[in-house]
């Protein structure tokens, strides 16, 4: 069986994108460089350039870097910054507290753990997060 079959006067071709031949069960030399190329072919030309500028964007991921990304999503609950999907500023409290408290809970169960930088990172969140808290009850 050819791993490329043309059937006439349709027009599109059947690739066999396998990664063992079937008639041996070994591996065709091929196959690992098939699913990069399907994965490129499948994509819109103009998708791809955009795609790759927000992985390269994208800051490292690290401990600092993920205790900024969930207390930036407790201010946006605590109606501090708007809603980067909606635009709009929206206050959800009792998730804004759920989010300080994960951020509590973090901050516990990696005491002794950090770096004094990280440290003094989520001790600075966690107060600022939490007096937020404490003025956005009391203005409901």
């Amino acid at each position: 069986m050819a791993s490329e079959e043309k059937q006439e006067g349709k027009g599109f071709t059947v690739q066999d994108h396998r990664r063992f031949a079937p008639e041996t069960g070994a591996e065709r030399p091929e196959a690992a460089s098939q699913p990069e190329a399907a994965a490129q072919t499948a994509q819109p030309n103009d998708a791809r350039p955009a795609q790759e500028a927000q992985q390269e964007a994208l800051p490292e991921i690290n401990f600092s870097t993920f205790v900024i990304s969930l207390s930036t999503q407790a201010l946006m609950h605590l109606g501090e910054i708007a809603n980067p999907l909606s635009g709009k500023v929206e206050a959800d409290v009792p998730v804004a507290k759920q989010m300080i408290d994960i951020l509590g809970m973090l901050k516990d169960k990696t005491a002794s753990n950090l770096t004094a930088n990280e440290d003094r990172l989520l001790q600075d969140i966690l107060y600022d997060l939490r007096m937020r808290y404490v003025e956005a009850v009391k203005k409901r």
